[in-house]
C-alpha cells in the first residue's frame, strides 16, 4: 500500500504544495474530500496514509511513551513527504502543513520535530502533543509563518485548554496565529474553516 494519495498538478508546476494528514479511524481519500472543498485545481495535495488508520494508538495528551515507536515513525514519514516536496521542486515557503483530529495533532508535532520557513499551516482540531505539564522549547524557525489553528469548544477529543496552550506556544515562537473556536460545533471541519483555509492558501500561492 502506498504511503500518500497526490492529487492536482505536479509539485514543480503547482502554486503551492499542501500535506494533509487525516485523522485517527480516516483515510487519505477523506482528506481527498477536504481539497476537493478547498477547490484549488492549480495546488498540488499530497495527503498521507497512516498505518492502519491510526498514527498512533493512545491519545494525544498521554505521556509520549506510550505512543513509541508509532510516533517517531508517523513523524518520520511526515518529514519524509516534506522531503519528497523539496526534492520535487517546491519551495518551503510554499509548503502548506495541515491535517485533522489526530492528524492536526501529528502536524503541530511535525512543527517542533522539524521546523521551517514553512508557507503555513492548517492545524483543523488540533494541538501539541504530550501530556500536561509538557514543556515545548520555542522554535524560531517558525517565526511569521502563518497558522490556522480551529476546534470546537466542547470537542471529546481535543480538550479547550491545550488548543489554548497550542496557540500560546505557537506565538511566542513568532508565528501569526489565527484561532477560531467554534460553539457547538461537531468534530467536523465546518465551511467557515473551509473559507479561513482558502484565504491562507491564496496568501501562500501569491507570495
Amino acid at each position: 500500500m502506498t504511503t500518500s494519495l497526490e492529487l492536482g498538478p505536479p509539485v514543480q508546476d503547482a502554486a503551492a504544495v499542501v500535506i494533509l494528514a487525516h485523522g485517527r479511524g480516516g483515510s487519505p481519500e477523506d482528506m481527498a474530500e477536504l481539497a476537493r472543498r478547498l477547490d484549488r485545481p492549480d495546488i498540488h495535495f499530497s495527503l498521507l496514509r497512516a498505518p492502519d488508520n491510526s498514527w498512533y494508538p493512545n491519545r494525544f495528551m498521554a505521556p509520549l511513551a506510550d505512543n513509541e515507536p508509532f510516533l517517531t515513525r508517523a513523524l518520520s514519514q511526515y518529514a519524509a513527504a516534506i522531503d519528497s516536496a523539496l526534492a520535487g521542486g517546491a519551495r518551503a515557503s510554499r509548503l502548506v502543513l495541515g491535517g485533522f483530529s489526530q492528524g492536526a495533532c501529528l502536524t503541530a508535532g511535525l512543527l517542533w520535530h522539524r521546523p521551517a520557513a514553512y508557507g503555513a499551516a492548517m492545524l483543523f482540531t488540533g494541538g501539541m502533543i504530550g501530556p500536561p505539564g509538557t514543556h515545548w522549547p520555542l522554535q524560531p524557525k517558525l517565526r511569521n509563518m502563518p497558522v490556522l489553528l480551529t476546534c470546537g469548544d466542547q470537542d471529546d477529543w481535543i480538550p479547550l485548554p491545550r488548543v489554548e496552550e497550542t496557540d500560546m506556544v505557537l506565538s511566542a515562537c513568532g508565528a501569526r496565529v489565527a484561532k477560531h473556536i467554534y460553539r457547538g460545533r461537531p468534530h467536523l471541519i465546518c465551511d467557515d474553516e473551509i473559507a479561513l483555509a482558502q484565504g491562507l492558501l491564496d496568501a501562500v500561492a501569491a507570495a
